[in-house]
């Protein structure tokens, strides 16, 4: 029988004690599912409860390891737990509902060597659009002359391969990660890593720690701007995320109807709690427009975010149709501001990004004098 990739790379980590435990990455079940393509490879090692101390030598020796073998080329390795991670802070019980549990992890502005800003495409819930929104955003703002980054932070739901139209593994140099491209702007996603059909099934660490190393272990070079695509909720990897990134600020994505402005607002409020400036709300799915006879529905009501936005005292960055061109251009990999830049969607979103682009001038104005 022969032997494969897994099996080999197997082999080496089997070799790797955990010290202070008794056996080895593979013999304690540590590996996860090992993914390998063209020479490149990915999997994740789980620091178990029990151990003590600093697991990243491990991983180095994990990594270099695997990357000797015969026809690997790069290994990308992910710890499944924050180690080291401070303890939380103890809160009065009548500031728990109100205020995120734990220290305020957030590095200072400009914590990404390169990053001018980045701001957070967030949703209070799921299915209201904000990935192909973001990508739409991305790609505005690049069409304004700033060069632009999109991260998939959705784990559990990667989409960006799809919505930009982006095949293949990204390269890994001197063990950092270099971003796909797509439509002239530099992506990252976690679908670039794995099969498009295999699901995600992580614990909330191995959650956390995926995503950290996506933004601070890959090549991003100079950025103006880098959009980020948040999960939607307001779960852990939304609050690591706003606490342990320095964002500019966010954008809510929400449709009119109020079961999904309910979780706006709470996704809203997260980003208050954590000092993220917000830049505005985008009510997205605003009005269904017929691709037959051009006549409107509001099938999820209308005007339910703007009126929300008031009420917040909260920009109003506009409303997004819901139309056949966008979905169809989604799912061809070719998002409308770059399928069809004149088209009204388009100038929506460039409105809206212009908006954008306007606020995070003004503060960056304002840090500079």
């Amino acid at each position: 029988m022969a032997v494969t990739t897994t099996d080999r790379i197997m082999g080496e980590l089997s070799q790797i004690a955990v010290p202070g435990l008794d056996g080895d990455l593979v013999s304690l079940n540590l590996v996860s599912e090992i993914t390998e393509d063209n020479g490149k490879v990915v999997f994740s090692i789980t620091v178990p409860d029990a151990f003590r101390g600093n697991f990243d030598p491990l991983r180095d020796e994990a990594q270099k390891r695997v990357e000797a073998l015969d026809g690997i080329e790069s290994a990308l390795v992910v710890l499944t737990a924050e180690v080291d991670a401070p303890a939380p802070v103890e809160q009065p019980p009548q500031l728990q509902t109100s205020r995120p549990v734990g220290p305020d992890m957030r590095p200072a502005a400009g914590g990404i060597p390169g990053v001018g800003a980045i701001v957070a495409v967030a949703s209070g819930k799921g299915g209201v659009g904000k990935s192909t929104t973001a990508a739409n955003l991305a790609l505005a703002l690049s069409s304004l002359g700033l060069r632009v980054g999109l991260l998939d932070a959705d784990i559990y739901g990667p989409s960006m391969p799809r919505l930009m139209g982006i095949d293949g593994r990204p390269d890994i140099v001197d063990e950092k990660i270099n971003p796909m491209e797509g439509h002239g702007i530099k992506v990252m996603s976690m679908g670039f890593l794995m099969e498009e059909d295999n699901p995600v099934i992580w614990r909330g660490p191995m959650i956390m720690s995926a995503l950290m190393q996506m933004v601070r272990e890959v090549n991003w070079g100079t950025l103006d701007v880098l959009v980020l695509d948040m999960p939607p909720g307001t779960g852990d990897a939304q609050l690591t995320m706003a606490q342990q990134v320095p964002l500019a600020g966010a954008v809510i994505v929400s449709t009119p109807q109020d079961l999904a402005l309910i979780d706006a607002r709470k996704g809203l409020k997260m980003f208050e709690n954590v000092d993220v400036p917000i830049l505005g709300i985008i009510e997205n799915m605003s009005t269904f427009i017929c691709p037959h006879c051009g006549e409107t529905s509001d099938i999820f009501g209308h005007g339910g975010a703007r009126d929300e936005a008031i009420k917040l005292g909260v920009p109003f960055l506009g409303a997004i149709p819901l139309h056949m061109d966008i979905r169809e251009h989604s799912d061809n990999g070719n998002p409308t501001v770059v399928a069809d830049p004149d088209s009204p969607h388009a100038k929506i979103y460039k409105s809206i990004a212009l908006n954008i682009a306007t606020q995070l001038r003004g503060e960056k104005d304002e840090e500079d004098e």
